[in-house]
This record gives structure tokens, sequence and C-alpha cells, in this order.
């Protein structure tokens, strides 16, 4: 009896633990797609807040998915999923975008948009696109467009494999910006310390500019700059969450250790 009491103690304190990180991770966080299902063409924005995004010549698939039920697969040039400008989204300067990355088709000679929050007279809150020549990331901010030039796993000019999930995170704190690949540092940069912001929407896929070709699972966006073991921690699962089926809300603080 003792003994059962022991361990239930101990697990006690074990699941609090997990708890206790899941709240840290939590906090901050602004916007979460787990593209697991649609809503008659609407991605369900899973925090609970209602800043659901409109998704156009796109769809959801199971049949390739990093975490969950399924992924957002982009393969049109006009694929993209709007969401509307909202208060965080608005008024955020330090941010940390994390997201599961695979990409379908390779470079196009085309900048090819991932992703970008618009602001008034600028693109790139940040701005997020495959190189015309080569399938690295040229990740952005305004005033003067600085970040990564063509960067990928192990740094500038690595190129991404077609057909593979990449983790990636691009995090934004004060004039100092680190992209991560796969919980590694692929790469630091200077940006403007506080960039153009205001009132205008989140866009996945197509923009000004096409949009690339890829598939895009568990999407958070944080007005917040994480630190590179909270990236690790979602990456390895530690932010996630149960979306029922009769609700549009979003339940948070569950762990899975299974997740592909």
């Amino acid at each position: 009896m003792r003994f059962l009491s022991y361990m239930f103690i101990i697990t006690l304190l074990g699941f609090c633990g997990v708890l206790s990180t899941q709240a840290a991770l939590d906090d901050g966080l602004i916007l979460y797609f787990s593209f697991d299902r649609d809503i008659d063409g609407t991605a369900i924005d899973g925090t609970g807040n209602g800043n659901n995004g409109i998704i156009s010549d796109a769809n959801i698939t199971t049949d390739e998915k990093k975490v969950g039920l399924g992924s957002i697969e982009m393969l049109s040039e006009n694929a993209s999923v709007e969401v509307e400008s909202f208060s965080e989204l608005e008024n955020y300067q330090d941010n940390s975008f994390v997201f599961w990355l695979n990409f379908i088709q390779a470079h196009n000679g085309a900048w090819s948009q991932i992703f970008a929050k618009k602001a008034p007279g600028s693109d790139r809150s940040p701005g997020v696109w495959i190189c015309p020549n080569s399938l690295n990331i040229h990740y952005r901010f305004n005033p003067n467009n600085q970040g990564s030039q063509c960067a990928g796993p192990g740094g500038e000019d690595q190129l991404f494999n077609v057909g593979q999930w990449y983790h990636v995170a691009g995090v934004k704190e004060g004039g100092k910006f680190r992209f991560h690949i796969d919980g590694e540092i692929a790469g630091e940069y200077d940006v403007p310390a506080n960039h153009a912001q205001g009132v205008e929407k989140l866009y996945i896929g197509k923009t000004g500019y096409r949009s690339a070709t890829f598939y895009l699972d568990d999407f958070f966006l944080f007005n917040r700059a994480l630190s590179t073991d909270e990236v690790s921690d979602i990456m390895a699962g530690l932010l996630i969450s149960v979306e029922p089926q009769d609700k549009l809300t979003t339940t948070w603080g569950t762990l899975k250790t299974q997740r592909d």
C-alpha cells in the first residue's frame, strides 16, 4: 500500500510538472492552427479566440501529416489561408512563428510565399518566402528588409529536401532574429527592433506573391520570443491541443507521447 501511495505521488508530481511546462509554453500564444480539419472552408483558431482562417484553393488533407489528423496542402499558386487583423496581431514586436513544413516541389523561379503578416505599407512583419532559384527560406522584416538571405538546415545556402518534414521556428527578440530548423539554430541575424506594424491580415500562401508548394502542420504564433529550449519542447510535443468535435474552442494541457 505504501508503495502504491508512493508511486501515485511520483506520478502526480510528474503530471503537475508537465502541466507547468505547458502553462509556460502557452504564455503569449495568440494564434494556433492544427490543420486537422476545416469547417466549411475555415481553419479553426485552436486558441479559442475566434481568429479563424479562410481557406482558398487549398485543402486539409489526411494523406500527409506530421502531427494529429491532417495538414494543409498548398498545391496551387493561388492557395491561401487569410486571417483578419486583430489587436494582438497588430501590436507585437517580439514574436515567434513555429510550424512543421514539408515542401511538395522545389523552387520555381519566382519568389513564392510561405506566410506573411502585412502592415500598412509593408509586407514583412515578417514576410517569409522560398528563394527563386534554391529551396531555402528568405525570412525578412521591414524597415530595411532585414533577416535571412536564403537559409536552410545548417545555415545560409543550405537546401531543404523535397518530401521531408522540418520543424521551423523564427524567433524575433528586440533587434535580433534566430532561425531554428529541427531544434537547431540555423542562423542569427540583425533585424529592426521596432519593425513595421499595424492593422493588416496574416496570410499563409499567396499574398501579392504566388504561394510556394508545401504542406504545413501545427502552426503556432506567439507575441513573445521563445527560448531555444521552448522551441525544442514544442517540437517534442509538449504543447498540443484537443479540439472537441462539437465545439470551436480548444482545451490545452494534454500530453501526447506518440504524435507521428
